[in-house]
């Protein structure tokens, strides 16, 4: 059964366990259904259907105009024709309430699906991994060994940082950082000084204070010149050689640094975060698909639980994720 979307060809099902998902494995914005094609997944007939999508919208659930649109649609006849479909939205709220044996079997898997994702603090969809099943679970307790018993990230935070490498099934225990550094690595002279990024943060620091998210303590130094030290670390050199000679592995050094080293009297995770991004802007190498705002929180906060014994890990995870624009 086709369903009218944004991708052509995705055929949306109900599998024997009662899950709703995609033949194809994609990712999709939104996926669309006409009345009919709901009939079909939940093995009912059309008036029920629309009677339980009128009900639906009529009590406000959810909004008409989010939630429906015209579209052309060929039929079997092969001619075209304007069609009322309907988000995926309107297909899990109509399984709730409509009686068949396939409805009853998608309410009793996605039962189970929220009960896991309540206890757990997050699902994971098999069918979608396939056979890397065993190494996404494995990837997820790579990323846990990094901290602390009582480490305050939550689940959802390590599924984060574990997803941004689940293509490459990126494993922890076997990070080699010697290859990491050659592979992908940008290099290029940028200037950075402690001037420029102090300015910078000056301007963040006010920007949040106008905001009532900081305070007048917020990016105030525990000592002269911290940041000054800290610029010095990453920009070293010896014999003419930078220690740290691709952009990705200073900016990552710059991250962890601001995070770890608790320069400031408040305000350490966000002001690395912003230096991190301000650093990659400069460096014209920022990529806001990947370094999205979850992406960058779970970083940082993986850095600030993480040991201190497994720096070159952190490091090695940062610039394994800012070369990946490169690779994938």
């Amino acid at each position: 059964m086709k369903i009218k979307k944004n991708i052509d060809d995705t055929v949306i099902y109900q599998t024997k366990n009662g899950a709703i998902t995609l033949k194809q494995d994609v990712s999709l914005d939104m996926l669309w259904a006409s009345q009919n094609q709901i009939a079909d997944i939940f093995e009912v007939n059309r008036p029920a259907v629309t009677k339980h999508i009128r009900n639906i919208l009529k009590d406000k659930e959810l909004d008409a105009n989010s939630v429906s649109s015209k579209m052309e649609h060929t039929a079997e006849d092969g001619k075209t024709y304007k069609v009322q479909f309907y988000s995926l939205d309107v297909i899990l709220a109509v399984g709730y309430r409509i009686n068949s044996k396939k409805a009853i079997a998608f309410r009793q898997w996605a039962t189970k699906t929220l009960k896991d994702h309540i206890y757990k603090g997050y699902t994971i969809n098999k069918n979608r991994i396939q056979k890397n099943y065993s190494e996404f679970l494995k990837a997820i307790d790579d990323v846990k060994t990094l901290l602390p018993a009582d480490t305050t990230i939550d689940h959802s935070s390590i599924l984060e940082l574990v997803t941004l490498f689940a293509d490459t099934w990126f494993s922890l225990d076997a990070y080699d950082k010697d290859k990491l550094i050659t592979q992908g690595a940008t290099k290029k002279k940028v200037a950075l000084t402690a001037e420029k990024l102090n300015k910078s943060l000056a301007e963040l620091k006010q920007s949040l204070i106008s905001k009532n998210q900081a305070t007048d303590i917020f990016g105030v130094e525990r000592t002269k010149d911290s940041i000054a030290g800290i610029i010095g670390n990453v920009m070293q050199s010896f014999g003419g050689e930078e220690l740290y000679p691709s952009i990705e592995e200073k900016a990552a050094n710059l991250l962890y640094f601001i995070v770890k080293n608790h320069p400031f009297v408040d305000g350490n995770k966000r002001s690395g975060a912003y230096a991190f991004i301000w650093f990659l802007q400069n460096a014209k190498i920022l990529d806001l698909t990947r370094i999205t705002p979850p992406a960058l929180t779970a970083m940082t906060l993986l850095i600030a639980e993480s040991h201190p014994k497994d720096k070159d890990k952190m490091i090695g995870l940062v610039c394994m994720f800012l070369r990946k624009r490169k690779i994938d």
